[in-house]
């Protein structure tokens, strides 16, 4: 059992038909933008390092994002923003994420979700939270070796991380929280969202103090 074994499981995942009908009609009706395009149009794996020391949780991949381009954080606003403050702290070699070949490439750190399906008005179910979060368990038993850092974009990814990471009652989230867990320190940032990066809740200087801590410790420890 591999990383790459778990992303072809979770891009072949048909357990919640709901979201599963939800990415095949946003693929197959197209934003306009994008109407040449080919969708990807379904359970969107993780991406980044095979042996990450920094493991980033977000919520859900993007309707006419990581649903359409098959890779997370990649071809939406929230992906510009998030790609964009690693580049800066020197954790990915491009300051964009495009397309999957693009040749982006991340420095000791893997992207991953909460759920892997794009689900209508970005809101999954508890139930399909809960369903999803066997992947998450599967996946965070695979990079926990040389795992140093968990980052969670948002609430829900909060909850999901310190429920496959945390100890003894859960932190509340807030932006800036830091916990520590098994040798593990936990992160929280508000999710590069519009509704967030758009009324300056998330700024590109708060983002680029959460992932420059995350940097630095998993550069200093061993």
């Amino acid at each position: 059992t591999t990383l790459a074994d778990l992303d072809a499981a979770i891009g072949a995942c048909r357990r919640c038909p709901r979201l599963i009908e939800w990415c095949a009609d946003v693929a197959r009706e197209r934003r306009a933008a994008y109407r040449d395009e080919e969708y990807w149009g379904g359970p969107v794996p993780g991406f980044g390092s095979p042996q990450p020391r920094v493991w980033i949780v977000g919520l859900a991949p993007g309707a006419h994002g990581a649903n359409r381009t098959g890779r997370m954080f990649t071809g939406d606003r929230s992906g510009d923003w998030l790609y964009g403050s690693l580049h800066r702290v020197g954790l990915a070699r491009l300051p964009t994420s495009r397309h999957r070949d693009d040749g982006q490439y991340l420095e000791h750190v893997r992207i991953t979700a909460a759920v892997h399906c794009a689900p209508p008005a970005n809101t999954p179910t508890s139930e399909e939270i809960r369903t999803c979060s066997d992947w998450l368990q599967q996946e965070v038993a695979l990079v926990r070796p040389t795992l140093r850092v968990g980052i969670a974009l948002g609430s829900v990814a909060w909850t999901a991380l310190w429920r496959v990471l945390g100890s003894g009652p859960r932190p509340r989230f807030g932006h800036g929280v830091r916990a520590e867990s098994g040798g593990v320190t936990l992160l929280g940032s508000y999710h590069p969202s519009q509704q967030n990066t758009f009324t300056g809740r998330l700024t590109e200087q708060m983002l680029d103090e959460v992932l420059g801590t995350a940097a630095e410790l998993s550069r200093a420890l061993p």
